[in-house]
């Protein structure tokens, strides 16, 4: 069984920022990479790569040696080109790839939605690339700030993209369910009548009735 895939389903209920909130680690990647599609989503083991600016050799390796049920997470130093497209969706679909997370740019953007291959990316770009240099493939990284091993679990959501070290996904997740249910309990207290300064004890900064 691919890791993870017993709670991918359970990872994306609780969402990016309930799951950055529970780790209670500096988890999340940059901000600006997104989903290039509305409603794109992924959660599974990382399979991590580096590319050099403007060469997408190291993709085109990855996809060959990646195992089933992986999500690529590929460092191309904010570098945004056509690093992937059309061609290596259907590529990566052949080979259960679970999707892409790019520190640069994607294309084919509407092939990608219509295939509802989860790719996430700083950018768009159509400028092709080289096939020269292949810096690392299937080694550690480190992505905007965050050191990503191989199987680490990474989430992809509307929020953002985030990735947890093996040894801390299961406190992560059972916090996730402490956090989704407490809300859960909030939501109910907010419905009949209950306000934001009432549940966070912040009662004393309301501003006097008029």
């Amino acid at each position: 069984m691919t890791p993870y895939s017993d709670i991918a389903d359970e990872l994306l209920r609780h969402g990016t920022s309930t799951l950055c909130e529970a780790s209670r680690l500096p988890c999340a990647l940059d901000y600006a990479i997104r989903p290039v599609w509305p409603g794109a989503a992924v959660a599974g083991p990382a399979y991590p790569l580096r590319c050099a600016p403007g060469d997408n050799l190291a993709i085109h390796i990855a996809v060959d040696a990646v195992p089933p049920g992986h999500v690529l997470v590929v460092d191309a130093s904010g570098y945004v080109a056509g690093y992937w497209g059309e061609v290596l969706t259907v590529a990566a679909e052949a080979r259960h790839i679970k999707g892409i997370i790019i520190d640069g740019g994607l294309r084919d953007i509407d092939a990608l939605e219509r295939r509802k291959f989860p790719a996430f990316a700083r950018g768009i770009g159509m400028r092709g690339t080289v096939k020269f240099h292949a810096p690392s493939v299937g080694e550690p990284i480190v992505m905007s700030g965050v050191a990503i091993a191989p199987g680490d679990l990474v989430v992809g959501d509307t929020d953002g993209v985030l990735a947890i070290p093996q040894a801390a996904v299961a406190r992560t997740l059972e916090a996730a369910r402490l956090r989704t249910d407490k809300e859960a309990v909030t939501m109910k207290r907010l419905l009949a009548g209950e306000t934001t300064l009432d549940l966070l004890g912040l009662t004393a900064h309301r501003l006097p009735k008029r």
